[in-house]
């Protein structure tokens, strides 16, 4: 696992300062409300500007740019608002490992770990200073957490500060991404199932999901109270990018869905910033994975429903039979020797993890094919990432455990050529996610427009300018107005450290439109930003 995040922290960490070029408008928003926060000392809980953010984001950023700022010269810089993205990023790496532990064993825990690590979709929303990249981190531990204090309320052993800590991370997850709010549903589905699994345990278990839920709203009732005073941001974009507004409804959400399931394996995102415009999100051999995940995850609910029903069946004429349960165990136990396949144990356990898979990814997709924007959609669809990858992990185990007990490989030196061949398709991977981001991406010309690595080096022919010369800066670009200025324009404030009217003064740089420009005074230097 130190390997694992080693490799994750290579790749998320890697020529940050450099890659992505430029800085996106969206990014230097984030930058400007954290430089502005640090100004004031104004932290907010929700920053209304861009369609809305929540702010917990931000005021990361805010922390890193205050640490950072005075070594480099009091100059903002790109990477330093990607570095917190980095750091969720790398945590949700070990997130998964756990996790995936959890719900199935070690393997599929490492190499479901390594599977994200090596992620291009992942790696690249890990470098960019977005606050989606939190959703996957507190979803992927606050299940983690939700589990172990399920499972040691059952034990009678202190479960309470695990159930505080999953509440936290869960109710932290609240301030992250507007995809994120539909996931209580996931974790009344996780309690409740668990709960009929383990009836005789329900006073414990409500226990446990007491203290969690409390911990929960505690921590996100002062996002909740923002938003029940400012009803109108809880939304934001969704009303507006929503096929509810289309003329076709429900062939739209249908044509959504069907692109959303493509984008793993045929044609993924277009947009330059988000991927490698219409290739694929999973590498090819990971995507297989997935499937092959996903159709093992059916068969096992399909054969332990089967399994309890009969179970249930058959518990009815014990008397009759003169059976014990422990004899239908034993026997069903036999029945589902299909997924035992000799000494591995993956199918032993209860189908109790892949029905957590299945919701999470169902719940997940909503958001993105109920939206009618960019579909398919990598940014939006951030939260898919981790059930994902984690099917691709149980398929690969299960292919390894598979391959290994067959009668061929007996002989010691076929167990070294499969070995050796597991380790050459690691190294392919990790070579496969340097090529893709470094090279096959990042040295495409089309991200440095993706990125407005122009208005980057605006700001900074900006910064070498006297600081007693006026400067102007002329905005024809169009976008979302920011206090009487478009958009696009925050990259350019953010590089300068010009986005309050204090600022601008102090710096002598000033933002007008068009219609402004014969209130330019003689002599000052001008600069457009088209």
């Amino acid at each position: 696992m130190v390997g694992i995040l080693i490799i994750a922290a290579f790749f998320r960490l890697y020529n940050l300062t450099v890659l992505p070029p430029g800085l996106y408008p969206d990014e230097a928003m984030n930058g400007n409300n954290a430089l502005e926060a640090i100004s004031t000392g104004q932290f907010k809980i929700f920053y209304p500007e861009n369609n809305g953010r929540e702010g917990l984001f931000m005021n990361i950023q805010a922390g890193f740019l205050k640490v950072l700022m005075p070594i480099f010269n009091n100059t903002p810089e790109p990477w330093m608002l990607r570095l917190a993205s980095a750091f969720f990023g790398i945590l949700t790496v070990l997130g998964v490992y756990f996790l995936a532990k959890e719900l199935f064993n070690k393997k599929v825990g490492l190499l479901s770990s390594f599977l994200i690590a090596t992620n291009f979709w992942h790696i690249n929303f890990s470098r960019i200073g977005f606050r989606a990249i939190m959703a996957p981190f507190f979803l992927v531990w606050a299940v983690y957490f939700l589990l172990i204090s399920l499972k040691k309320s059952l034990s009678a052993t202190s479960y309470k500060l695990t159930a505080v800590i999953g509440g936290i991370i869960f109710g932290l997850g609240f301030y992250s991404y507007i995809a994120y709010r539909v996931m209580p549903i996931l974790m009344a589905m996780i309690f409740f199932y668990y709960l009929y699994q383990h009836r005789e345990h329900a006073k414990k278990l409500w226990a446990a999901l007491g203290f969690y839920v409390i911990a929960t709203f505690i921590v996100a009732l002062p996002i909740g109270i923002y938003f029940l005073k400012n009803p109108a941001d809880f939304m934001g974009r969704t009303t507006q990018v929503s096929v509810g507004v289309s003329q076709s409804p429900l062939k739209d959400l249908a044509i959504n869905t069907v692109k959303t399931l493509g984008m793993f394996n045929f044609i993924g995102d277009e947009n330059w910033r988000h991927n490698i415009a219409n290739a694929p999100e999973l590498f090819w051999p990971v995507g297989i994975l997935l499937i092959i995940g996903i159709i093992l995850g059916l068969f096992a609910i399909f054969k332990n429903s089967k399994h309890e029903a009969r179970n249930s069946k058959q518990c009815q004429n014990l008397n009759d039979q003169n059976l014990s349960l422990r004899d239908i165990s034993r026997r069903e136990t036999k029945r589902l020797k299909i997924f035992n396949f000799g000494n591995s144990d993956l199918f032993r356990i209860s189908d109790f993890g892949f029905r957590i898979l299945f919701g999470w990814f169902i719940l997940a997709m909503l958001p993105v094919v109920i939206s009618d924007e960019g579909i398919p959609h990598a940014l939006r669809s951030i939260l898919l990432i981790p059930p994902a990858i984690i099917f691709a992990g149980f398929a690969g185990v299960w292919i390894y455990d598979w391959i290994l007990e067959r009668n061929f490989l007996n002989d010691p030196p076929m167990k070294k050529l499969a070995n050796i061949f597991v380790s050459i398709f690691f190294l392919i991977l990790i070579y496969q996610a340097y090529y893709a981001y470094f090279i096959q991406w990042g040295q495409n010309p089309n991200i440095q427009g993706a990125f407005a690595a122009d208005y980057v080096q605006i700001g900074k022919e900006l910064n070498a300018l006297p600081k007693d010369m006026p400067k102007y800066v002329i905005v024809q670009a169009g976008g979302v107005a920011v206090r009487g200025i478009p958009m696009p324009t925050q990259t350019v404030m953010y590089i300068t450290d010009t986005f309050t009217s204090d600022k601008q003064k102090t710096k002598n740089i000033f933002y007008i439109l068009p219609d402004q420009i014969s209130k330019i005074p003689a002599g000052a230097y001008t600069v457009t930003i088209k």
